[in-house]
């Protein structure tokens, strides 16, 4: 989910650095994490904007 104002791959790279490959999985569905490792969506195409506001830190 894009959030205005901002550069969606720099939240992406924030949301990677702040989750280990174990928290990503949970998170995705199968296909979602196919899509994901395959470069074809970021995490923000599958999270809400609560989860990546929680993620973040914020």
């Amino acid at each position: 989910m894009p959030i205005p104002g901002y550069d969606p791959e720099d939240i992406d790279e924030q949301l990677e650095s702040r989750l280990d490959d174990g928290e990503i999985e949970r998170k995705l569905t199968d296909s979602e994490l196919k899509a994901y490792r395959d470069g074809d969506a970021n995490l923000i195409d599958f999270l809400d904007g609560d989860e990546i506001e929680r993620i973040l830190g914020r």
